[in-house]
């Protein structure tokens, strides 16, 4: 994907797939709502649960975003990875931050249609600006029409 292509997919979708290093090195994934900023992927992550005490423990984060369905040449996606880390307070109880005006205002829109974001002091902030980025589209392999 170029770049403007892998932004408005990435602003599009709705669910990511973030996988995680265990305790004992063992991966972990789980699904997630994100928002995508244009440079950084924001994941509001319940604070108890196993991805948190993951990314607490070691930063480190790939995440997919990948849609397509059953047939090979609509399969397209984004990689993402890097550190993860913490912006605001843990959990997230509404104390301004200016870092999350923008993320939460995207998630609100995402998600809820627009309004406020909604605060319920189970979930906080994770931001990855990804070190490293993997695209693909295999629509874009279709051979070209004979003229």
């Amino acid at each position: 994907m170029t770049d403007p292509e892998r932004d408005a997919f990435l602003r599009s979708q709705p669910i990511c797939r973030v996988a995680t290093v265990g305790p004992t090195g063992s991966p972990h994934a789980s699904a997630l709502w994100f928002v995508w900023d244009g440079t950084a992927l924001w994941l509001n992550s319940l604070v108890r649960s196993r991805r948190w005490s993951d990314l607490d423990r070691d930063p480190r984060v790939s995440v997919i975003v990948d849609d397509g369905g059953t047939d090979f040449l609509a399969l397209r996606g984004v990689e993402l990875q890097g550190g993860a880390q913490i912006i605001g307070e843990t959990p997230r109880t509404g104390e301004p931050v200016e870092q999350l005006v923008a993320p939460e205002r995207l998630f609100a829109d995402k998600y809820a249609g627009g309004g406020d974001f909604r605060y319920d002091g189970r979930h906080a902030w994770l931001r990855l600006v990804p070190e490293k980025t993997v695209s693909w589209d295999f629509g874009k392999l279709r051979p070209v029409a004979a003229s």
